[in-house]
């Protein structure tokens, strides 16, 4: 099979770990008999620095002529680097923003794993993590209250704020039917968090989501509220298998679950258009302070180009390739210093890529 990817290497680490996520896509290629083409085009300060801006209209139609794109990072010191003295639009971020506009990114997966061997990471009580858990976070992303209209005006002297929260049965439709083709890969059971008690969007949301799951008679459908979901994913995590939720309440959820993970460093991460194209990225940002140290985490885009392999290329077993080298480097006890822990064996970034290539 022939991938096309579009790589964006981006700032302060992203370099860095971009290399390590193509060791180890070369040598799954390699193993299952593929082709990879790769391009690299600059965003973020990287592409302020030679363009004067974040991202240039010809990344963009590179990046769309390709089967799907891997980015490493974004940014970097927001007090000290010159990039943050532009305006808004014309800083590194506004990159990120704009290709996820033009490349129609309406669906954030985001997925939440807590390893056996990283479980004394987690902060939840050791009666809860024992029981492991591995969900995925699918939140809209293009619509909502982030981009519903809004404004500020004064009424008789008093200032006023008003957001907008406002989605359509297509909107909603699109992401149910993402969420349960992704649950029909994983456990097939999709948990669609709402607040349909108060809020008219979410029945709008609720009824959709039923709707859809008509067509998805093997895969279990359970309706939340929000709050709930929220008490949830700290109380009995294991019960998740696809939490599928709109713009903001999935901002707050995938962040919550991130966080009982324990580790930062080891959280993909993509965004999904109506076809199988795809942005692929970390969770965790670009780290400045370490960039060019070579001691980064690169598992996290590592397991983002897993992601990449199974959503995009449909590539089910050399996705479960790349997981599986991931669970035996821990299990061997190798740790990037982020993970670090008594007892494992130190590593670098570099050399943590060649210990995953090594064991595809």
């Amino acid at each position: 099979m022939e991938l096309k990817i579009t790589c964006i290497p981006g700032d302060g680490i992203g370099p860095e770990i971009v290399a390590e996520a193509k060791k180890v896509l070369n040598k799954t290629a390699e193993k299952f008999g593929h082709n990879i083409t790769y391009t690299d085009i600059l965003m973020g300060g990287a592409s302020i620095d030679v363009h004067g801006v974040p991202l240039t209209d010809e990344a963009i139609a590179t990046a769309k002529s390709a089967d799907a794109v891997l980015m490493g990072s974004i940014g970097g010191d927001t007090t000290t680097s010159p990039w943050y003295k532009l305006e808004p639009s014309l800083r590194p971020e506004a990159g990120l923003l704009k290709i996820r506009k033009e490349l129609n990114l309406f669906a954030n997966l985001r997925p939440a794993i807590l390893y056996d061997e990283l479980a004394d990471a987690c902060p939840l009580k050791e009666e809860i993590s024992k029981a492991g858990f591995d969900m995925m976070i699918m939140r809209e992303l293009t619509g909502g209250l982030y981009f519903g209209e809004r404004k500020t005006v004064t009424e008789d002297g008093v200032r006023k704020a008003i957001d907008t929260l406002a989605y359509n049965e297509e909107e909603i439709r699109r992401i149910a039917i993402k969420g349960f083709d992704i649950a029909r890969k994983r456990n097939k059971k999709v948990t669609s968090v709402d607040k349909a008690n108060v809020l008219d969007s979410s029945r709008l949301w609720r009824a959709v989501v039923e709707e859809v799951a008509k067509d998805y008679p093997d895969v279990t459908l359970e309706h939340m509220l929000v709050d709930n979901c929220a008490m949830q994913l700290v109380k009995n995590p294991a019960q998740f298998d696809v939490i599928l939720t709109e713009n903001m309440f999935g901002d707050i959820l995938s962040d919550e679950a991130s966080m009982v993970t324990g580790s930062i460093g080891m959280l993909a991460s993509a965004s999904l258009n109506d076809s199988k194209f795809g942005l692929y990225e970390p969770s965790h940002g670009s780290a400045p302070d370490i960039a060019g140290k070579n001691i980064a985490n690169p598992i996290a885009t590592i397991l983002s180009a897993a992601m990449m392999l199974r959503y995009t290329f449909d590539l089910d077993k050399e996705a479960d390739a790349v997981e599986a080298a991931v669970k035996q480097v821990l299990k061997e006890g190798y740790r990037t210093i982020d993970i670090m822990s008594e007892g494992c064996k130190q590593v670098s970034c570099s050399e943590m890529g060649d210990l995953l290539a090594e064991r595809i």
